[in-house]
């Protein structure tokens, strides 16, 4: 069978098009690159939304690393402008809203390992940096988790002020902050330790603690308050800095 030249889905055969084959035999028949095209509706001269849809698929490499990346990933692929791309986003959004267990018990991280399992939801899977931020109350509940920045802390430091912004409007006493790492490699980079420190000093002259500081990979975890880490940064950063000359 020759393979068909790249035109329009307006003009295919209706029992082959995207929209018809969801309002006739139900979206789980469909293709992923279908669903996607359906979103996009239209592709770019030359390719339509179908095709489109493969090359999103093909630059992410799955369905769900696509649906975690940011929108600034989106917009790297031809044929996405800034409204196609909002518009993946907002459906992907959606999407993960929609999946996260509704529930009215509060969440509590109290342990390496409850906050480990709580951002690996998050966190898991990107093919980019992502800086995450969970405000506590003095129990440990959940206030609020807050995505402060993507991209490599070694290029893109994320800003303090917007985390003690966040901390000071939800009324938070502690925090947790966590990244991933996609290398697949959990060791802390000298920039990730500075970073703690710096907002280690910013937190503890407003009362605010910062618990611990975790990195998450797809095979491994590491946790700057486990591995002492933590303690050393805040004894280095608030410790008083030694006076010269003899005392009186």
């Amino acid at each position: 069978m020759a393979k068909r030249k790249s035109s329009g889905i307006s003009s295919w055969p209706e029992s082959e098009r995207p929209r018809e084959r969801l309002l006739s035999q139900g979206p789980h028949m469909l293709t992923d690159a279908e669903l996607i095209a359906i979103l996009l509706r239209t592709g770019y001269a030359g390719t339509n939304a179908v095709e489109l849809a493969r090359q999103l698929l093909g630059r992410f490499g799955t369905l769900r690393a696509m649906v975690r990346a940011p929108a600034s990933a989106l917009l790297c692929v031809k044929g996405l402008k800034a409204a196609k791309a909002a518009q993946l986003s907002v459906a992907m959004e959606i999407a993960r809203r929609a999946s996260m267990p509704q529930t009215e018990k509060p969440i509590f991280l109290k342990s390496t390992i409850s906050a480990v399992q709580y951002f690996q939801a998050e966190l898991e899977g990107l093919l980019e940096e992502h800086f995450r931020v969970a405000f506590l109350n003095r129990q440990g509940r959940l206030l609020g988790d807050a995505l402060i920045a993507t991209g490599t802390i070694d290029s893109v430091h994320p800003p303090i002020r917007l985390i003690i912004e966040r901390a000071l409007q939800l009324k938070a006493s502690a925090l947790i902050a966590a990244h991933n790492h996609p290398s697949g490699k959990a060791e802390p980079s000298d920039s990730d330790k500075i970073l703690t420190r710096d907002l280690i000093a910013a937190c503890h002259p407003i009362g605010l603690s910062v618990l611990d500081h975790v990195i998450v990979t797809d095979e491994m975890n590491f946790s700057f308050a486990d591995k002492g880490l933590l303690d050393e940064l805040a004894l280095e950063t608030l410790s008083p800095t030694p006076r010269s000359g003899k005392r009186s």
